[in-house]
């Protein structure tokens, strides 16, 4: 009687294990499908912006609410392989405490089949993270490639319109450059010219001094010519002054 109390307290113990580790592998099916759903949809997002699929109704997660739910996501299913792996040791220490050898085997199979079913889940967790990894860096990688490229392109912006402005600026001064050599040019040509009528009043005056020294009439000539001159001018001064006074005093009275 005992025996079979303890046979039957041992088989519902038995099938608590079979329902928990039941229960796990179905919580764990729907983890993985979403874990996959989740990291698939990380990868045909491209340039991780947010944008909308056109074949897709709904809109796909930026790359941070992927990131944070995929470490949420990553740590459950962690934790459910760690409970399920806990129920099949358990399953393990029941079979090997089990009296019966014909039960012993049913119990080893179905052990077994839960075992499998624990493996495959644990190689398609790891398999489907190692994926996203790899996803993740290589769009991390393309965003920074992306960003140097932008950086460059905008840094070379602004170098060729800090080069157009040198290029103008030299030419201005090649320009006025230019217009300083001319103006020199004016004013050496100038000056040759000034110092050449110089000779030639020079010339002019030796040859008019030479003249009247060889002439005396002609030099008292030109000497009476000047007096006269100089009396024509005062008696013209003379008029001019007297005719002003005249109009002055006819002005004020």
């Amino acid at each position: 009687m005992a025996s079979s109390t303890g046979a039957a307290s041992g088989s519902n113990y038995w099938e608590d294990l079979r329902k928990q580790a039941r229960q796990l592998e179905n919580e764990l099916d729907l983890k993985l499908v979403s874990f996959s759903k989740l990291c698939t949809s990380y990868s045909h997002s491209g340039s991780r912006d947010g944008r909308r699929d056109s074949s897709d109704t709904t809109p796909l997660l930026n790359g941070s609410s992927q990131d944070r739910m995929f470490e949420t996501m990553a740590v459950e299913i962690e934790q459910l392989l760690g409970k399920l792996t806990g129920i099949n040791d358990k399953m393990a220490e029941y079979t090997n405490s089990a009296g019966v050898p014909s039960l012993n085997a049913a119990l080893m199979h179905t052990l077994q089949r839960h075992r499998d079913i624990l493996q495959d889940y644990t190689h398609e967790f790891h398999k489907t993270k190692t994926n996203f990894l790899a996803v993740r860096e290589r769009e991390n990688l393309l965003g920074s490639v992306q960003k140097d490229i932008e950086s460059y392109k905008s840094g070379s912006g602004v170098n060729n319109r800090r080069t157009e402005l040198f290029l103008k600026e030299h030419e201005h001064l090649r320009t006025s450059d230019r217009l300083i050599e001319e103006t020199i040019s004016i004013a050496m040509a100038t000056k040759e010219n000034m110092t050449s009528q110089r000779g030639m009043m020079k010339s002019i005056q030796s040859k008019m001094n030479t003249l009247a020294n060889r002439f005396p009439g002609v030099n008292n000539l030109i000497q009476r010519i000047n007096l006269r001159k100089r009396r024509d001018t005062l008696i013209l001064g003379g008029v001019i002054g007297i005719c002003t006074i005249l109009l002055l005093l006819y002005a004020f009275h």
